[in-house]
């Protein structure tokens, strides 16, 4: 099927549990799935605020890695474009690192023992968007035969027309390495076999790492805030990294404590909290208050 005549499917997350089978189908099969409503009312502004304030701090300079620049779109000015480990710096970001209905589906797609590894906020300044060139976010570990998904979801705390939204090129998470480097190589944004993706704050994305993905360079965008978590199933992590082993646990213990610290918010009152049981050697044994939210990934790399 191409992509001009995709059927799109959606899931939305006020009137669903979890993600269905075919909603399940539709991610395999062409990288992307889109979530409606996933972020509403008191919880979509609490998130809005809290990351402003991150955004104002990486406006004013930041002498630290975690608040990344680039070169704007329209006038070529050092802009802010990135901020890491957004989990640690703001407290709606751990209530939404246990929202259950993305929990629930991250469990229905990667099973049980699945890991939260990076947490992030990419941003494109208003009429300064900078150019996201066609890109695999990264390749599956080499000679990993498990098929299970590695994918990011991407939360949306700003709408996103199509002067800033995500363009993907369906289905090209099921390409070899060497066709998605040959699409790449194409000259300009070209978006011959790609849809675009416009939402409205609030709405998520899941993006398999492998589909191909990217957004043009701003002109009249107005801003555009999009907070990503990836998950990867535990065992191909275990089995294949990029991060060593000590990394799992701790990252196991902040994801549960970011499910109980989700409890406490008023936004999630009435909400089933969602259960993490991951099985056999990455089993939970006891819970451990974690010190901190922030585990640099450069500290854990697994080194050949």
């Amino acid at each position: 099927m191409s992509s001009t005549s995709l059927n799109l499917i959606t899931a939305d997350a006020s009137v669903q549990h979890v993600i269905t089978e075919e909603q399940k189908q539709f991610f395999l099969d062409n990288g992307f799935l889109v979530i409606k409503n996933v972020l509403q009312g008191p919880e979509l502004a609490a998130v809005q605020d809290a990351m402003q304030v991150e955004l104002e701090k990486g406006m004013a300079g930041q002498d630290s890695p975690d608040y990344q620049y680039g070169k704007g779109g329209k006038t070529g000015a050092s802009v802010l474009k990135r901020i890491e480990y957004v989990v640690d710096k703001q407290e709606p970001l751990r209530a939404l690192m246990g929202h259950p209905f993305i929990l629930r589906s991250v469990e229905q797609l990667q099973g049980k023992s699945f890991i939260p590894t990076w947490d992030s906020m990419v941003v494109k300044m208003p009429n300064e968007g900078i150019i996201v060139p066609w890109h695999r976010d990264a390749e599956r570990p080499e000679g990993c035969a498990d098929d299970r998904p590695i994918f990011n979801v991407d939360f949306y705390l700003d709408a996103a027309d199509l002067k800033s939204c995500l363009w993907v090129i369906p289905g090209t998470n099921k390409w070899t390495v060497e066709a998605s480097r040959e699409r790449v190589q194409r000259e300009g944004f070209d978006t011959s076999d790609a849809i675009p993706v416009p939402l409205e704050a609030g709405d998520a994305i899941l993006h398999d790492i492998t589909v191909l993905h990217g957004s043009p360079a701003g002109d009249g965008n107005a801003l555009r805030r999009t907070v990503y978590f990836e998950f990867r199933p535990g065992e191909i992590e275990l089995a294949f990294g990029p991060h060593t082993k000590e990394y799992l646990p701790l990252k196991q213990q902040m994801l549960l404590e970011c499910i109980e610290l989700r409890k406490g918010a008023d936004y999630a009152a009435g909400e089933e909290p969602f259960a993490y049981e991951p099985e056999g050697e990455l089993a939970v044994a006891e819970r451990v208050k974690p010190e901190t939210f922030r585990y640099p990934h450069e500290d854990f790399w697994r080194h050949a």
